[in-house]
């Protein structure tokens, strides 16, 4: 195969490992362990450490820094003066016996001038809005913003150009983006005493409910759910205010709001569900199929990417 790197002749490039097709650009500096993958884009004034590993396609654009400890997956996009750390408390001239290993994940996308604290994880095909400083873990998928960054939506595919997951539109029934996922209207009985809702089994709810339970007082910064169950089905009804749903079977996703206590979400099993945006008053009652089970949950995304993969 024909060898298509291209170095810049004011590089400083001592890395042995710098894959085939992989661009550097002009006063970059790559120290000598670190591995560059293959078709990268490195753009003007980039520094990478020796502990650093880049993926396949990885476009790291100008004034980046890498330190020790960072890990790219492949198909990483990372923006212009994006900041990077490897120590929670630095001091000048202490250093740590090693970094604190940072992980992006492959897909992701990282905004010009974000700023990542050491240790994070950000989750494959997420993307990091320009400015943000990211504090804690990025869930897949997830579309983060501010100081500290939040989570403001989720995107839609895991393809080159994702798209924003649309709630804007009238809640969708019957859904079937994802298969089996039904958004489901309840009965609404209104008379001069109040409003009754009402679901029975076999009509508007497909189990037997064996166990129920609630989740409320949520901040609304925090994210809920982030699992799959092997077999459990879930029936979900928001009865004070309101949380986006978004369900995930591993090649597409949807979300949907619950604003109402007349809307009923069915999640059965092999769907991976995460609920966010909750408002402070909401509370979400959800019905289970089965008794509590903690062998049933799978609550590692790659874990269930495996499996959904397999079956």
């Amino acid at each position: 195969m024909e060898n298509t790197t291209y170095i810049h002749s004011t590089a400083l490039v001592q890395a042995k490992q710098i894959g085939n097709g992989t661009h550097v650009w002009a006063f970059v500096n790559i120290l000598p362990g670190a591995v560059i993958g293959a078709d990268c884009n490195i753009c003007d004034r980039v520094f990478i450490e020796n502990h650093v590993k880049l993926g396949d396609r990885v476009t790291v654009k100008c004034g980046v820094s890498l330190w020790d400890g960072i890990t790219v997956e492949d198909d990483v996009f990372i923006g212009p003066g994006a900041t990077f750390t490897n120590d929670l408390h630095p001091r000048s001239k202490q250093h740590l016996e090693s970094p604190i290993p940072t992980q992006i994940r492959r897909g992701a996308s990282i905004g010009a001038n974000a700023t990542i604290l050491a240790g994070v994880t950000v989750g494959m095909h997420a993307r990091v809005g320009a400015g943000a400083v990211v504090t804690r873990n990025v869930p897949p998928y997830a579309i983060v913003v501010g100081n500290p960054a939040r989570i403001k939506g989720y995107v839609s595919t895991r393809g080159e150009l994702p798209k924003v997951l649309d709630v804007a539109k009238p809640p969708r029934l019957d859904s079937a983006v994802v298969a089996g996922v039904k958004l489901i209207e309840l009965p609404h009985i209104v008379d001069m005493r109040g409003s009754l809702s009402v679901a029975e089994v076999g009509k508007q709810l497909p189990f037997e409910p064996k166990r129920y339970f609630m989740v409320f007082d949520v901040p609304s910064a925090e994210v809920r759910g982030e699992h799959a169950h092997r077999t459990l089905h879930q029936f979900l009804v928001c009865v004070r205010g309101a949380l986006n749903v978004v369900v995930d079977n591993g090649r597409q996703r949807d979300e949907f709001v619950l604003n109402r206590a007349t809307l009923g979400l069915h999640i059965p099993p092999m769907v991976w569900a995460t609920q966010y945006k909750y408002t402070s008053d909401a509370v979400l009652v959800v019905l289970a199929s089965d008794i509590y089970d903690a062998g049933d949950y799978i609550r590692d995304y790659d874990s269930y990417l495996a499996i959904v993969s397999r079956a």
